[in-house]
């Protein structure tokens, strides 16, 4: 009888054992998938041969083969009401994109009409782009996504913007849009969005915001967004509580490795960069996956 109540209790220590093996062994995540499986955003579609802010063609190809997927892209509207990709109207940056001997004195830090911007080289050598171009790499290039900055706030123009996005989108193929990632700049404007169309990410950018970080913190469990700020912003214990609450958290705009690794650190999932590609992160030290 002895003999039996001893083997019947290894038998249960060793199921006990068991049990707190296959309990504690820890479960094999699924792969990132869609924009989260990307690290780097292309600030302004990515800088091409040290120049940042050009919203080029080109910018976008070259970082696409250096590995980078995700592209930032400035919209804004020309006189004529055509959506383009351009930082802003102003002499500094036509200054930047060299394009003082192309444009008349009178249009440098002008809003330009839609034939004067594409017909304005950038830095002599690059492509400028409109929405159509940009639709027309998103279907040249099926695993690129887009960050729309469309800098407007103001509903009606935030309202016009996104149709003529969704429209330019619908004309060759109704599922880019679940490429197209729009950056808010309010929790206000994301309602704004959706009357135009639901996307299945936003990412609420806080550079104009003045939320606290628990508003951030409440809109991202209510809403899912994702977020980005300055490096200033991005202190452990904030990024750890959106993090908990459900969102992806980028950082703009870095373009120095050691900062990447820092903040990468500190649960940064993704920066916003000019000159850092996606394979560039994967030769970097220190730097683990979020």
């Amino acid at each position: 009888m002895d003999k039996k109540k001893s083997t019947a209790s290894v038998i249960m220590v060793i199921a006990i054992v068991l049990l707190l093996v296959i309990t504690l062994i820890p479960e094999d995540k699924e792969p990132a998938a869609g924009i989260a499986a990307h690290r780097i955003v292309a600030h302004a579609m990515g800088g091409i041969n040290g120049h940042a802010y050009t919203n080029a063609v080109e910018g976008f190809i070259a970082n696409y083969e250096q590995g980078t997927r995700v592209f930032e892209v400035d919209l804004l509207f020309t006189g004529d009401q055509k959506l383009v990709a351009r930082h802003e109207w102003s002499k500094d940056m036509t200054k930047q994109l060299g394009q003082q001997e192309v444009l008349p004195a009178d249009k440098q830090g002008e809003v330009l009409d839609y034939a004067e911007f594409m017909d304005s080289p950038i830095l002599g050598l690059y492509s400028p782009a409109d929405i159509e171009k940009i639709m027309d790499l998103m279907m040249a290039y099926p695993d690129a996504y887009i960050v729309t900055d469309t800098k407007e706030v103001e509903a009606g123009l935030v309202t016009q913007q996104f149709e003529v996005i969704v429209e330019a989108a619908e004309r060759r193929d109704p599922s880019l849009l679940k490429r197209i990632v729009p950056q808010i700049y309010s929790r206000e404007m994301l309602d704004m969005i959706r009357k135009v169309h639901v996307f299945p990410k936003v990412i609420y950018t806080l550079y104009q915001s003045e939320d606290s970080d628990e508003v951030v913190t409440q809109f991202v469990k209510e809403t899912g967004a994702d977020i980005t700020m300055s490096d200033d912003r991005a202190t452990k214990s904030f990024v750890q509580k959106l993090k908990r609450a459900g969102a992806r958290v980028y950082v703009h705009t870095i373009n120095d490795e050691k900062e990447i690794v820092q903040l990468s650190r500190l649960g940064v999932d993704g920066f916003y960069t000019d000159f850092v590609s996606e394979d560039d992160m994967d030769r970097l030290r220190g730097l683990g996956r979020n």
